[in-house]
């Protein structure tokens, strides 16, 4: 009895499935703890026992006795192992004969548990059993066959469930490669580590490692071999022994897939239509058939056994039937890079049927794959156009972006995590996107990239790196200065006005930089990207190689620039031609910055306001212009705009008139004598890095001054009143947002997007009344401040209003720009779009199209984010888990969202009484496929970088009518 007691208690505290942490352990215990297990000759365990089927656990050498049935042998986990589970969600050294197969799968924390598995797999085979290194050999710590026959059973349990297979097909398919279920292994992985830590041990296999993880071939094992040969005398018993090992590895992962035999590994299948199709697929003698032949039938075959498992309604089958695609796979991997494309037309038919590959593998979701056979399968005429090409390359290369998009979807949260306490994490993504079949499709797709380039002369000219064809600029702009190279996270990075970023994915709330160029590109119409595209900072995407070959440039001062049609020039400073230097010769500091009119601007009212009762007239005078424009839907609009109040500009002078508490001066006297001083630094010659901090300093005490500030109680009753009548609950009974709104955004020349604050779903009274003062503050932050002083000529005269509507849970929204960014056509439009609320405006990897004017449309991106933001009418706000088994949006959607545009383009000029014939930029959403409008501004773009001569000088002159014939041979 207290033998089973014991083990409930083992079982609840191993293995908790609430995730509610009381008290997280921080990185640097994490760290110190796996230091010490890696050095422990039981690693991560305490130690070893019986575990009967009966309850009860005895000691390793008291098996269980066949009256109470058989039991299974394995570690129990040292107790700080079993808290990091409970307390930060953290696994090490999973059991998985001992464990549940509904916590293991872990669909709360989107399957954490199974990524830390996979993760854990990884980092043991790339740092000589990672906490293992001395317990790996703990006899009986872990039983392989108990291991394998639980990944069976929890598969035959995983695989009952459609659910599963439409909404995880990609994830449950990777977990085969690490989850033991029938005595695989995962051997590219295995070579890559290999070959990773032989040339961390010894320089010189640098080369031959580099080699191997970007273009892995059979002949490979002879370049190896020679490698061996000719540094024999120079290597350590030990490096002898790993050359040994790594050549045996790679003789087991070059040797040809027995296509003959793959139907006996789906014994179940047999006389189905998928072991049909199986069946003759093996039919061929793989060993003699070409490449060009074997990548397009295997590449079918893959995506038929997608399309039909469901089908197939038995787990075990369905197991059987994703076995063999990474038998397809495998033989994918292996003769992509024995077809050698003899020209044009078999180049394309490469890549299309390579992006088929991906699509069947899992890489892109089906109707993504749909949305884009289209373009890469227009093969059967005898010649293309240059345009036709070119959109062909995009779709090609969307198809690549968005294939290690899911790889980065899957698994960035967890590597992530895990680098916190072990750096060598970071590697698992690339070691996930280099072991499939994207890394030859990438290939394929340069390739291609390349030829076009030739043809079209807009190439880049990036730092004499290769595979730049994965290049493409954003934003058109010019700039000099430091290269920064970021490869992980970039929170935590303090950028500079004066130097260029090359980030992994831009930051939430990136400050001024000089140049930006990002893997993770977001969306193009995000609030970083927009101010990119509003200031003239150039900015591009790239690629993950690209990244890392850009590293060993880092620190260097360098050129950068965007052309229009997108090439983009990245040179050391001494490359620089003499039209390039003049870019930067000495100009008087304010001959480029922009003055906000403040004349107009009417403080005298004091009284909250109804949304109703504003409207585009009332931008920069009583408001900002969200509310302003907001008031202006709502009267052109009143079904698709909530209901508002707006604190006007009058409100926060008067409060800014009161007392600072501990000195003799207004809030505001102290704001403008902090400028006046500034100015007198200036002209003593003080440095600007000195005058800047001092503001900085100074608007620290300001803004946490503005944070305690009494609200006056005139205007606390006023909007407990006004709360009432317009939303119908009193203060606290409704969530609402509060919007940052001043005059200096939305301007003629100047966005200012997403540089102060919003604040979502607040319910409390308490929390809205601290929230108004908030975002009062929120101007004054470091990162409003520089952005601020870095375009405009009267930054001290920024005036917050807030607008405050009710919250609106939609099931996605986004932003439309009603121009195409992409086509250029300013009759398209460009819309992108997120799952939850704010994701497209935040920079969130969104579902992006552009919409043609004749009616038509196109998929640029679809959204990769592994969890949205849902809006509770408690207050505050959720983390959803998303699937991309959908698209976002639905055709209802968009024929919406291209009637609104229609109007707006129409009438709001008529509204407005306005001249203006630019393009809008609107938020909107929908909540169940009702669009609802919640602000919209000029689109509002460089018109410095839009005129340059440099820039036009480097952007070719592109004869899009070009005919190219498809026998053209490749280079």
């Amino acid at each position: 009895m207290v033998r089973r007691f014991l083990f409930c208690v083992f079982l609840i505290s191993s293995f908790p499935f609430a995730t509610h942490a009381q008290k997280k352990f921080k990185n640097d215990y994490i760290r110190e703890k796996l230091s010490t297990y890696k050095n422990d000759i039981r690693g991560p365990y305490k130690d070893i026992r019986w575990f009967c089927t009966d309850g009860s656990i005895r000691a390793p050498k008291d098996p269980c006795p066949d009256n109470i049935g058989p039991g299974v042998q394995h570690a129990r986990y040292k107790d700080e192992v079993v808290a990091l589970g409970k307390e930060n969600h953290l696994f090490f050294g999973q059991i998985l004969a001992f464990t549940d197969k509904e916590g293991f799968w872990d669909t709360e924390n989107n399957h954490s548990r199974l990524k830390q598995y996979q993760l854990e797999k990884y980092l043991r085979t790339v740092d000589n059993g990672w906490i293992f290194q001395k317990g790996q050999y703990y006899r009986g710590a872990i039983q392989a066959e108990d291991e394998e026959a639980w990944g069976i059973a929890f598969y035959k349990w995983l695989l009952a469930s459609d659910e599963v297979l439409i909404k995880n097909y990609f994830l449950v398919r990777q977990s085969l490669k690490d989850i033991p279920h029938s005595g695989d292994d995962n051997l590219a992985q295995l070579m890559r580590s290999q070959s990773k830590t032989i040339s961390d041990l010894h320089a010189p296999f640098m080369d031959l490692r580099v080699k191997i993880h970007g273009q892995p071939e059979v002949g490979d094992i002879d370049n190896v071999r020679s490698f061996l040969l000719n540094h024999r005398a120079k290597l350590t018993p030990d490096l002898n022994s790993r050359f040994v090992a790594l050549l045996g590895t790679m003789t087991e992962f070059f040797k040809p897939v027995d296509i003959k035999g793959l139907p006996k590994k789906a014994p179940l299948t047999r006389n189905t239509p998928l072991g049909n199709a199986l069946l003759a697929y093996a039919s061929q003698d793989g060993s003699d058939t070409a490449a060009a032949i074997l990548v397009p039938q295997t590449a079918e075959l893959l995506m038929e056994i997608r399309k039909e498992i469901l089908n197939e309604k038995r787990p075990m089958a369905r197991l059987q039937l994703l076995d063999i695609t990474l038998k397809l796979e495998e033989i994918l991997f292996k003769n992509a890079s024995l077809w050698q494309p003899k020209n044009l037309k078999d180049q394309l038919s490469k890549v299309c049927n390579l992006g088929l590959a991906a699509a069947g593998a899992g890489y892109l979701e089906l109707w993504e794959w749909e949305e884009s056979e289209g373009d890469l399968g227009s093969t059967e005429h005898d010649s293309l156009t240059l345009a036709e090409l070119t959109k062909m390359l995009e779709t090609a290369r969307g198809a690549v972006e968005w294939s290690a998009a899911m790889v980065k979807a899957a698994y960035q949260d967890i590597a992530d995590t895990y680098s916190g306490f072990e750096p060598i994490a970071h590697g698992f993504i690339d070691d996930k996107i280099r072991g499939s079949i994207a890394l030859y499709l990438g290939k394929s797709v340069g390739e291609l990239g390349d030829f076009i380039a030739l043809e079209s002369a807009l190439t880049n000219k990036v730092m004499g790196i290769p595979n730049q064809s994965s290049i493409r600029g954003l934003n058109p702009g010019y700039a000099l200065g430091e290269l920064v190279v970021v490869p992980g996270s970039p929170e935590d990075i303090e950028v500079s006005s004066d130097k260029i970023y090359i980030f992994q994915r831009s930051p939430s709330d990136l400050k001024p930089v000089a140049g930006i160029a990002t893997v993770a590109e977001g969306n193009m119409v995000s609030h970083v990207q927009l101010l990119a595209r509003n200031l003239g900072i150039p900015n591009a995407a790239l690629s993950d190689d690209n990244l890392e070959n850009l590293k060993k440039f880092h620190g260097q001062q360098v050129f950068y620039a965007v052309s229009h049609k997108g090439n983009v020039i990245l040179k050391p400073e001494s490359g620089m031609t003499d039209q390039e230097r003049e870019l930067f010769t000495v100009r008087a500091r304010n001959a480029e910055k922009i003055e906000v009119p403040i004349a107009k601007i009417r403080l005298d009212q004091t009284g909250i306001l109804n949304l109703r009762a504003v409207d585009a007239d009332d931008s920069g005078q009583l408001c900002g212009p969200k509310a302003a424009n907001l008031g202006q839907l709502k009267k052109m609009f009143p079904e698709k705009v909530v209901e508002g109040l707006v604190i006007p500009f009058g409100i926060f002078k008067s409060h800014m008139d009161q007392t600072m508490p501990g000195r003799d001066v207004s809030y505001w006297k102290f704001l403008n004598s902090m400028f006046s001083e500034a100015v007198q630094m200036r002209a003593r010659n003080i440095a600007e890095e000195d005058v800047d901090n001092y503001q900085l300093r100074h608007l620290e005490i300001l803004r946490d001054a503005i944070k305690k500030m009494p609200l006056q109680a005139e205007f606390v009753s006023q909007l407990e009143k006004d709360f009432k009548e317009i939303f119908g609950k009193p203060l606290g009974g409704v969530p609402v947002f509060l919007r940052s709104d001043t005059n200096m955004e939305d301007l003629k020349d100047f966005t200012g997007a997403g540089l102060n604050l919003t604040l979502f779903n607040v319910l409390d009274k308490d929390k809205i009344l601290a929230g108004i003062m908030d975002v009062w503050a929120s101007p004054y932050t470091e990162r409003s401040f520089k952005w601020r002083q870095k375009y405009l000529l009267n930054p001290e005269n920024v005036f917050p209003s807030i607008l405050v509507i009710p919250s609106v849970d939609v099931d996605y929204s986004g932003v439309l720009i009603t121009k195409g960014i992409n086509s250029g056509n300013d009759k398209d439009l460009t819309i992108a779009f997120s799952r939850g609320a704010g994701g497209a405006v935040d920079g969130q990897s969104a579902e992006t199209y552009t919409l043609n004017d004749d009616g038509g449309y196109r998929l640029l991106a679809p959204a990769r984010e592994s969890k949205f933001t849902g809006l509770p009418m408690t207050g505050g706000t959720v983390k959803k888990n998303a699937t991309f088994e959908k698209p976002v949006l639905n055709r209802d959607n968009i024929d919406k969202i291209r009637a609104f545009a229609q109007t707006i383009r129409k009438t709001l000029p008529k509204e407005t009484k306005s001249d203006y014939k630019g393009a809008y930029d609107v938020e909107l959403g929908f909540r169940n496929d009702t669009l609802w409008l919640f602000q919209i501004r000029p689109f509002v773009e460089n018109k410095k970088a839009l005129s340059s001569g440099y820039l036009e000088s480097i952007t070719p002159k592109i004869d899009a009518k070009k005919k190219i014939l498809l026998s053209t041979k490749l280079l």
